[in-house]
């Protein structure tokens, strides 16, 4: 058989069938495109994410591991949406009419939150976009970061392409979508600003096979993740965990949104 002058036999043609057919059910099955990017009636852009198994965690070798980020693996069941970028300024202003944060500018991710104002904004942004928005938890935010891959920073080893971090940021948070996105279209995913979770903090993670984990029933402080303009790079790695208190406000903590697609 040729195919565009390449020749091909029944075998290969098999093969790629196979391939693509296993490619497809690790994430999500037929008709899921990864990164779509949609906009909401808002008008904030959501990549598409789809449902698929990730190892969450860190291997025992990688380099600033720490011993809460036990490897283990996690099954998302169901496709969802999630804010392209850190939720910025003028989206916040938009949606709540108020003005937050240390260092003004419109496409500025929004920080000096707590775990609850931003809470308050996914329960807002629901009314507007008529489907539940929400805090990711910790489980569904790291297998958005690494969006397949599976090293220490989404799309390589090479941190000052993808995020904000000491090093770089000259001790301030920067505009969004500045830096390389992930595969699935997710800017800043590293960096800038570390990320509200819906989870109370564990520690350490539980390390078992779990479907759709949304952390314990109770707990003193929530899960931040991804790091932020002033951490090193170790905590901004996919696997790194952090905790706040949620009623703290902080200049380095900002948040995303997930919203359900119904599927």
């Amino acid at each position: 058989m040729r195919i565009f002058g390449f020749r091909f036999s029944i075998f290969d043609c098999a093969l790629c069938a196979c391939l693509l057919l296993s490619c497809a059910a690790a994430f999500g099955g037929a008709g899921v495109n990864p990164g779509e990017v949609v906009t909401g009636a808002s008008g904030i852009k959501f990549a598409s994410i789809p449902a698929g198994e990730f190892e969450m965690g860190s291997p025992a070798g990688e380099k600033g591991r720490e011993p809460e980020e036990a490897q283990h693996r996690v099954k998302i069941s169901k496709p969802f949406r999630m804010s392209s970028t850190e939720i910025t300024q003028s989206q916040w202003r938009a949606i709540l009419g108020q003005r937050r944060s240390s260092f003004e500018g419109d496409d500025m991710p929004v920080e000096e939150l707590t775990w609850q104002d931003a809470v308050a904004f996914c329960a807002k942004l629901s009314g507007i976009e008529k489907k539940k928005c929400r805090l990711p938890t910790e489980a569904e935010w790291e297998y958005a970061c690494r969006a397949g891959s599976a090293g220490r920073f989404s799309g390589g080893e090479a941190l000052t392409e993808v995020g904000w971090y000491d090093d770089n940021a000259a001790e301030k948070p920067h505009a969004v979508a500045q830096k390389k996105p992930n595969a699935w279209g997710l800017y800043d995913m590293h960096g800038n600003v570390a990320e509200w979770c819906s989870d109370f903090y564990e520690a350490p993670c539980a390390a078992k096979t779990t479907a759709d984990p949304a952390g314990p029933p109770q707990g003193a402080s929530r899960v931040v993740r991804g790091g932020s303009w002033s951490s090193f790079e170790r905590g901004c790695r996919c696997a790194s965990r952090g905790s706040a208190n949620p009623a703290h406000q902080m200049k380095n903590v900002g948040f995303r949104v997930v919203m359900e697609t119904g599927e």
